[in-house]
């Protein structure tokens, strides 16, 4: 099999509001967009969001590494998502991971590389 591409698909009651979340905290950019779908690129990596979802509370598997978890998990919080609790220190390292929630409940985590 010969594999062009991957892309990730998560469902959004406001579709919107979701592209909105994901431009302002990650910086994604539109690929594409049909009445039902619209691709953005995040970290060239293609997220696909979905009309039609119930914004109900969803885990997605996807990971956003970034520097900074603390910082990037009060962006998401200023965007509208959530975090479930602060990052906490883990055996004296400074936090490397945040599990948050975007507009639409779809579960995200946020990672930094360890020392």
């Amino acid at each position: 099999m010969n594999v062009s591409k991957v892309k990730y698909t998560i469902w959004a009651a406001d579709r919107a509001r979701a592209v909105s979340f994901y431009q302002s905290v990650f910086g994604a950019e539109v690929e594409k967009q049909n009445p039902h779908v619209i691709d953005l690129n995040v970290g060239g990596t293609t997220i696909s969001i979905h009309g039609g979802g119930e914004g109900k509370q969803t885990w997605t598997g996807i990971t956003f590494s970034t520097d900074d978890v603390v910082i990037g998990a009060q962006e998401v919080v200023a965007a509208g998502g959530k975090c479930a609790r602060e990052p906490q220190e883990e055996n004296g390292e400074a936090p490397h991971l945040a599990m948050c929630e975007d507009t639409e409940g779809n579960q995200i985590m946020l990672s930094r590389p360890r020392s």
